[in-house]
């Protein structure tokens, strides 16, 4: 299957933003750990605004810069994938539970979902357009990226892909560690139109992934600390312009080739 990416957004430690970050992800630039945060969506109205949590924030973030120059980003089909969902909405839940009178509070719920970011980004854009919200472990980014490659080679429509995950509070933590907050975003298109940057060509393969020994620092190592993290070596091979293979194991018996080919 083949599509063209074109807008990119991502936000992550030491990566404020795309914009800010390229010449870090093509290695032009010096990188350095630092804390990421994301401020509330100024694309919501306040009402929605207060009710969301960093969570969304993230997804939200990464998902309005690489759609700044859509003429209509409520045209756009989106497929989000996140591993981990709002962690930090689930623990105030059970918590709730856990009280006298195990009352929830009907915004907590509403943000438990696994589709809240979804939701919070087409009421945003004021979208009616197909979406799909998705999560597969480790392999979640990969899941997203053939879902969304899918929908664009299926209906011929461009399609938003938003992949995001934020660390899981104790005693979920124990569970499942995440190290730090990740989000990254692209704009995939049937076709080149001005200001693609690179053409992506996407095989499924029915095998495991031989992965090399993953670096232990670094911008690379990144890529082990937060499930949408594992999409840094398709950014940084997008920052560089540089044709390149890359393998993104789905699970354990199979995994996606990936050819990019900058334009």
């Amino acid at each position: 299957m083949k599509c063209w990416i074109g807008g990119l957004g991502v936000l992550g430690p030491g990566l404020p933003g795309w914009a800010a970050s390229e010449a870090m992800l093509a290695g032009t630039q010096p990188w350095q750990m630092a804390e990421a945060a994301a401020a509330p969506p100024s694309i919501l109205p306040p009402t929605e605004r207060r009710r969301t949590g960093p969570t969304v924030r993230f997804a939200l973030a990464a998902a309005a810069e690489a759609t700044e120059r859509e003429p209509d980003r409520g045209a756009l089909e989106t497929v989000f994938a996140t591993s981990n969902g709002d962690g930090a909405t689930i623990a105030g839940i059970l918590d709730a539970m856990h009280t006298p009178d195990g009352a929830i509070s009907p915004t907590l719920f509403h943000n438990s979902v696994h589709n809240a970011a979804a939701g919070y980004w087409h009421i945003a854009v004021g979208s009616t357009a197909p979406s799909v919200s998705l999560g597969g472990h480790d392999g979640t980014f990969a899941a997203g990226l053939l879902s969304a490659v899918t929908g664009v080679v299926a209906r011929g429509r461009a399609v938003l892909l938003c992949a995001y995950d934020t660390p899981l509070p104790p005693p979920l933590a124990e569970c499942r560690p995440t190290a730090f907050p990740f989000a990254t975003a692209m704009v995939l298109r049937p076709a080149q139109v001005a200001g693609t940057r690179a053409a992506l060509t996407l095989r499924y393969v029915a095998e495991p992934l031989a992965e090399p020994v993953p670096p232990t620092e670094g911008l690379d190592a990144l890529a082990a600390g937060n499930p949408a993290a594992r999409a840094l070596p398709l950014l940084r091979a997008l920052a560089a312009r540089r044709e390149t293979l890359i393998g993104l194991a789905l699970d354990e018996t199979a995994h996606l080739e990936l050819q990019v080919t900058p334009c």
